[in-house]
Parts: structure tokens; C-alpha cells; sequence
């Protein structure tokens, strides 16, 4: 049965106009995201209780392996416009991401642990902003906040998926951690195998001259996507790594084994509504859309902070991943709508630059802070920084 109409929006943007290759990588994504899920919603706890590692250790270490990723967004940005190839490169992350996943299993010490982190953050930092770039290559204009949306979405069916296996594993395993790092490890090769089908534009001949990378050509990008990067700092700085609301559930009277089902939680609300609220970004005002995002963000703060009982922490995971909803795929269509065509890959490479450093400060000072006076401190911490999101868009909209 073909899905319905969305008022407003053209019938090239309902779902089965969509390239099929956007569909690809869409499923590609939610493979990966069901094997670093199946990890990542069990390796704070780990941490914790099996190697006694501190909160601030985790937040640094979280803080480097999300920077890295987002740091590295700006070189292989460059290079795929640089090349005009983007397949070669979105395949090599997501390979490396692969090669890294027995490393959990098999890690003895806290430095294994923290390399494999590290070196599975390269392979997305590789990957993501080449992997933009492509879906913007193979789109029409006048969908691409509906093909962000789409494939933001098909991500985070992985994205819960990953914690719920990894909770039946814990359950069937009697918390048997080392055991699920395992399984972890298919998912991620089956997704650069499907990977192989996607397929690329031809681009052009000269592409090598178009776009060597170049101080002028920096330059030719706008203050309205310097404000965009800026954005994205701040929202960064507000949403520090998603390993803290692991452990704020860890600290509630969840059971350990039942702990990973917060990331269902937000992520399924996440998958619900990434599609329309990205489609909804091709209509209507990205700054109010920005602002609703910030704003939803702020509440879940508060639900974090106001205390341990499971009910806020339901509350907050919930509000939290329909933020990401909110601003994930609007924040890339952003990007793409004031960036020149031949720096595309460029543009998201220095907004991810943007984002991957506030995010090393974030996840180091959520870190400090919880150590230092609580997990509520943390938390408050990001609702300024949403609060000073939303006086600088209002700021923009006061003096244009």
C-alpha cells in the first residue's frame, strides 16, 4: 500500500520517490548502528563495574572518540570534493568501523578499550561527511530534508534495535558482557557487504581542479553558514555524549541488564520522528524548527536533573531522542541550503569540525561536573547552553 500524502510537500518527496541508493545507505547505517548500539549501551556500565573506571574518565574518554569522529568530518569532507568521489570513502569508514568491533571482546586492559573507541570513531569520522555529501549528490533540491529525514530514520531502527538484542543477550547470558561484544560484530560486516550496492554519480571530469581546497574558496562560504556551524557548536556543547544518560539510568532502580532499554526508549522515538520532522524542514522556518529543538532539549534536561526515579528518566530519554528528531536532519539540510555546490563536502566537514570540538568540552565537562557535584549538575550545564542557543537565534531574528 503506497504511503500517504504529507499536505504541502511534492509527490517526488514521498517515501518511494527516494532514490534507491538514499535507501541503501539508510540500511547500511542501521546495521552499523545495531552493532556500535549493542556496544556502546553496555560499555559505561562496563566500564564502571568491571574495570572501576571513574565518570570522568568516561566522559573524557567519550569526549575524545565523539571529537575524533566529528574532527575528521572536515578532512574526508575535503577530500571527497576534492576527488569528486564519495563511495570509496564511506566505504572505507564503515570497513573500519567493522575491523574495530572484535576489539571489545577481546580487550584486557583499559587502553585496549579506549583504542578500539578511538579507532571505530576514525571510521565514522571517515565516513559521514562524504556520506552527506552523496545523498545531497543524488537527490533533487527540493526533498532533501525529506532524504536526511529518511535516512536518519532507517539509522535509528539500529539505533534501538542494537539495545534491545543487547538486552535479551544480557538476560539470556546472566549479564555475560564480553559475550554480546561478540554477536555485535556481525551486524557491522553485513553492512559494508550491502554498502558495495550503492551507487554513485558520475562526476565531473575536472573535479580535481574544482575543488582543490583552498583558503578563497573557503572564504566563499556564507555568514549564513558560518552562523549554521555556530549553531551546531552550541547545540553540541548542550547535547554531550549519550553514555551519560546510560549511566543516569544506571544510577535509577533499573535493573543492569534492563539499563540499555532507555537507548530504545530514545531511539525509537528518535526513528518515529526524524522522517517527518525532516520532511517538515522542506516547509517550514529552520530557525523556529531550531528553536523547537533546543526547547525540547531543555526539558529533558530538567527531567534528567529533577531525579533517580525511573519516571524522569523515561521522561528525559524520551524528550531526548525526539530532540535529535528535531534537529539532526534539519541542521544537515541547513548545511547543504548555504553551501556552494562544488564545497559541499567541505561544508559539512568544518560544521562536523565545529560540533566534534564542543563536543570533546562537553563530555569532559559533563564529566567533571557529575564527579565533582552530581549528575544534576551535568545536566543543568546543558540546559544553559540550550538557553544560550535560544537567545542567539532570537538575537539573528532580531538584527538580520
Amino acid at each position: 500500500m503506497p504511503p500517504p500524502l504529507i499536505p504541502g510537500l511534492p509527490l517526488t518527496a514521498i517515501p518511494h520517490r527516494i532514490p534507491t541508493s538514499v535507501w541503501l545507505l539508510g540500511f547500511v547505517s542501521m546495521l552499523t548502528d545495531i552493532s556500535s548500539e549493542m556496544v556502546h549501551s553496555l560499555l559505561p556500565m562496563y566500564l564502571l563495574t568491571t574495570m572501576g573506571v571513574s565518570v570522568l574518565t568516561i566522559g573524557i574518554i567519550e569526549g575524545v572518540a565523539e571529537s575524533t569522529a566529528l574532527v575528521l568530518k572536515v578532512f574526508s569532507g575535503t577530500l571527497s570534493d576534492y576527488v569528486g568521489r564519495r563511495k570509496a570513502l564511506v566505504l572505507t569508514g564503515y570497513a573500519l568501523s567493522a575491523i574495530t568491533k572484535p576489539v571489545f571482546p577481546l580487550a584486557t586492559s583499559l587502553s585496549m578499550i579506549m583504542g578500539g573507541r578511538f579507532i571505530d570513531r576514525i571510521g565514522k569520522g571517515i565516513r559521514d561527511a562524504p556520506r552527506d555529501a552523496l545523498i545531497v549528490d543524488i537527490t533533487p533540491g527540493p526533498i532533501r530534508g525529506a532524504a536526511f529525514g529518511l535516512r536518519q530514520a532507517i539509522d535509528t531502527v539500529g539505533a534501538f534495535l542494537g539495545p534491545m538484542i543487547a538486552v535479551a543477550l544480557m538476560l539470556w547470558w546472566s549479564n555475560h558482557f564480553v559475550w554480546v561484544f561478540w554477536v555485535a560484530c556481525v551486524p557491522a560486516v553485513l553492512a559494508v557487504l550491502l554498502l558495495l550496492a550503492v551507487k554513485e554519480p558520475v562526476q565531473n571530469e575536472n573535479a580535481q581542479q574544482v575543488h582543490r581546497l583552498r583558503w578563497s574558496h573557503i572564504q566563499h562560504l556564507s555568514p549564513r553558514y558560518g552562523f549554521v556551524v555556530l549553531m551546531g557548536a552550541v547545540l553540541g556543547l548542550a547535547r554531550f555524549s549519550e553514555a551519560f544518560l546510560v549511566l543516569r539510568a544506571f544510577d535509577s532502580d533499573i535493573p543492569m541488564a534492563m539499563v540499555p532499554l532507555v537507548m530504545v526508549v530514545m531511539n525509537v522515538v528518535y526513528a518515529a520522528s526524524a522522517y517527518p520532522l525532516g520532511a517538515l524542514s522542506d516547509r517550514f522556518s529552520h530557525p523556529a524548527l531550531l528553536a523547537g529543538g533546543l526547547l525540547t532539549l531543555l526539558a529533558a534536561d530538567m527531567c534528567f536533573a529533577a531525579g533517580q526515579h525511573w519516571g524522569y528518566v523515561l521522561g528525559g530519554v524520551s524528550l531526548w531522542g525526539l530532540h535529535m528528531g528535531m534537529t539532526q536532519g534539519l541542521l544537515a539540510s541547513m548545511v547543504a541550503a548555504e553551501a556552494p555546490d562544488d564545497l559541499r563536502g567541505t561544508a559539512y566537514g568544518f560544521y562536523n569540525l565545529a560540533m566534534g570540538l564542543a563536543m570533546l568540552l562537553s563530555s569532559t565537562l559533563a564529566g567533571w561536573l557529575w564527579s565533582q557535584w552530581g549528575a544534576e549538575a551535568a545536566f543543568m550545564a546543558s540546559a544553559g547552553f540550550c538557553v544560550l542557543g535560544l537567545g542567539m537565534l532570537w538575537s539573528a531574528k532580531a538584527n538580520p
